[in-house]
């Protein structure tokens, strides 16, 4: 197969396919993994900066009196906090586990303004440096000179009177949500180029799979094509030969143009039954010949084929037995002339392969709900190597004996098509000049032939 450029091209198209609709998949995929993320972080980002927040602001408003004015209660509720344009303790107070905990972590800030805006408490590191007036949004995203990310939230205070006082501010650094995506994005930027690189060549590995009995396919119809060539050349050109010999004599005797019509006709009959065989094969692919099933009895199948051949045996010098290993009658349901077709083929395949002297048995036995069938012989046998090919069509053990004997390659694989189209299978046991055993297994039934 690789050294055919049709598959090989076909091979290239279906793992490029394979490979780029996994692309398009894996592209996608890896594009919405990274939104819902990010989106999930946002959400996670948000509903813990409104929930700090919240606490703030209900703590603080119960302290608040006048508005825009920040009364010791305030400072005393925010330890460490600066009021703006006073000097702002340097070290850090002891922080507190309940209220101030997330604000005076370092990607915590905290501001209090008043109604106009102007910061009048800061706490934690600010982004933007020394502050006077602020956006009062409830949402923001502010960049820091440094390149950080904050997220701002503003509420509204009121006092204790239900009046404005001012806004609480606190923002949260987006610095680790920034990292943890970016993480991702490498991940992803990474680890899909490597996954197409793997799928590329699973997709190339599972397209020469796929290909590999389509290929076989194509090798067999190739054979075949040239076998059925090959074998219809043959009595074309017998009769070829024939014509032209006769067509060079000026005067033929009668016995001589009755002998010309004889070669001629034997040709022919071997170019129809060749043509038949062939017809019955395709129709048999195609499920189409199938036939009318009835009960047909093996008993007597065997004994009228086995009469039959007797002659062809004598003619060998081969001697036909049969052996019935059941008191009662076996009965399948079968096409009648596709049976007799089926066990005449394997019974005359034994006699044509068995040599001057040998011996052929046809044994009918029973095992559960299957008849089954024996073809033994003391022929040639056949190779170990040969047996799974010698079902083929035009498929010869021994080619030169067969072309005597009027074979064309298709008894067996006539037969084997029978047998299927019957839901029974063959299987052979043979060894080289010991002679072979053809099992033929059929399913019984039940119902028998109705009397006219």
């Amino acid at each position: 197969m690789h050294q055919n450029k049709l598959f090989n091209q076909t091979r290239l198209r279906l793992a490029a396919a394979y490979g780029g609709v996994m692309a398009i998949i894996l592209g996608l995929s890896g594009i919405g993994f990274y939104r819902i993320m990010a989106h999930a972080n946002w959400q996670a980002t948000q509903h813990e900066l409104e929930y700090t927040t919240g606490k703030l602001h209900t703590a603080l408003e119960p302290v608040l009196k006048q508005p825009d004015q920040v009364e010791a209660r305030i400072e005393k509720l925010l330890p460490g906090c600066c009021r703006v344009g006073t000097t702002c303790p340097v070290s850090a107070p002891p922080k507190q586990r309940n209220l101030l905990a997330p604000v005076q972590s370092s990607s915590y800030y905290l501001r209090l303004t008043d109604r106009a805006g102007r910061v009048l408490v800061m706490m934690g590191d600010q982004p933007e440096g020394k502050l006077t007036h602020v956006s009062l949004q409830p949402w923001q995203t502010i960049a820091a000179p440094d390149g950080n990310r904050f997220l701002q939230l503003t509420r509204v205070l009121n006092t204790q009177t239900g009046k404005p006082w001012g806004y609480v501010q606190v923002g949260r650094s987006l610095q680790d949500l920034d990292d943890h995506l970016a993480t991702i994005r490498l991940v992803l930027l990474l680890g899909l180029p490597l996954a197409l690189v793997a799928i590329t060549g699973a997709s190339w590995w599972l397209s020469g799979l796929a290909m590999q009995p389509i290929y076989r396919s194509y090798r067999q119809i190739q054979q075949f094509t040239a076998d059925a060539a090959h074998e219809l050349r043959t009595p074309l050109a017998a009769i070829r030969a024939t014509l032209e010999a006769t067509l060079q004599e000026p005067d033929l005797s009668p016995t001589e143009t009755r002998n010309t019509l004889q070669v001629i006709e034997r040709q022919s009959n071997r170019l129809a039954q060749l043509v038949q065989d062939l017809l019955l094969l395709s129709r048999m692919d195609l499920q189409a010949a199938a036939g009318k099933h009835e009960p047909c009895c093996l008993n007597d199948v065997i004994a009228d084929l086995t009469e039959e051949l007797t002659g062809l045996a004598l003619k060998a010098n081969v001697l036909l037995t049969t052996e019935i290993q059941v008191d009662h009658l076996l009965y399948v349901l079968a096409d009648e002339g596709q049976l007799y077709r089926l066990i005449g083929n394997l019974m005359t395949n034994a006699i044509q392969y068995t040599l001057s002297g040998g011996k052929v048995w046809v044994i009918l036995s029973q095992e559960d709900q299957s008849a089954v069938i024996q073809i033994q012989d003391t022929g040639i046998g056949i190779a170990a190597a040969e047996q799974c090919r010698i079902f083929d069509r035009f498929y010869r053990v021994n080619s030169d004996r067969s072309r005597q004997s009027g074979g064309s390659g298709l008894g067996l694989a006539i037969a084997q098509a029978i047998a299927r189209s019957h839901q029974g299978e063959i299987k052979v046991q043979s060894e080289p000049d010991k002679g072979s055993l053809f099992t033929l297994r059929l399913p019984l039934t039940d119902s028998q032939p109705v009397d006219d």
